[in-house]
């Protein structure tokens, strides 16, 4: 008699937008029963059909109840690491999370907490680090380095050995050519070309892109 393994219990950080397409990532892959949200100001009281269980709160109970991962859907790369940091001291788990109809090269390196997303393309000997996103429809070929926490938008195209720095964006539909180096806390407007190299904390824009004022940090 074949006796399914019951899946382990997860709960999802977040519920809004990001985290209704995470939810629907890994209740394809078949990757985990999501039991809950947590948010402190959710739009609803549920995602999809997923109850919001309360705020951070919540987390020891969850534990000690036997819910020993957690994915982390917020779309703000530096409130993901935080809050990414603090879960595993906790003691949770950080799964990675990839859509099945992604196409992930078996000899790229996925680090934990990591989010794959439909149609996405992750290239030979590609690393992502932990806590980054590949999001929809992007395209991250050989020999890449997403770093930790980064973010590579729906529909983004990464040419060959680009490196990708810690919590940067690249934004939707921009693309990237071979060997570039973006720093770490980079954003990359939407639509934009990237050729040469952008230092860190730098806002780029543009086709080609060119540096942009950034909003004062509050």
């Amino acid at each position: 008699m074949n006796i399914r393994q019951a899946l382990p219990r997860l709960v999802v950080i977040g519920a809004g937008g990001h985290a209704k397409v995470v939810i629907e990532a890994v209740r394809a892959a078949a990757l985990a029963e999501v039991v809950g949200a947590l948010d402190p100001a959710p739009p609803s009281a549920s995602v999809l059909d997923v109850p919001v269980l309360g705020g951070d709160e919540m987390l020891p109970r969850l534990l000690a109840e036997g819910v020993s991962a957690a994915v982390v859907a917020l779309g703000g790369n530096a409130l993901r690491e935080r809050i990414g940091s603090g879960l595993r001291e906790m003691g949770f788990s950080l799964p990675t999370v990839v859509h099945p109809s992604a196409l992930v090269s078996p000899s790229a390196v996925l680090g934990n907490g990591v989010v794959i997303m439909a149609r996405a393309v992750v290239g030979t000997e590609t690393r992502v680090d932990d806590l980054a996103i590949v999001n929809t429809g992007a395209v991250v070929d050989h020999d890449n380095w997403i770093g930790r926490a980064a973010h590579v938008a729906p529909a983004s195209g990464l040419a060959g050995n680009v490196t990708v720095g810690d919590r940067a964006l690249v934004g939707i539909g921009s693309v990237i050519r071979p060997g570039i180096r973006i720093g770490a806390d980079v954003v990359i407007g939407a639509g934009a070309a990237v050729v040469a190299d952008v230092p860190a904390e730098a806002v780029v824009g543009g086709v080609p892109a060119r540096r942009l004022q950034r909003e004062p940090r509050t």
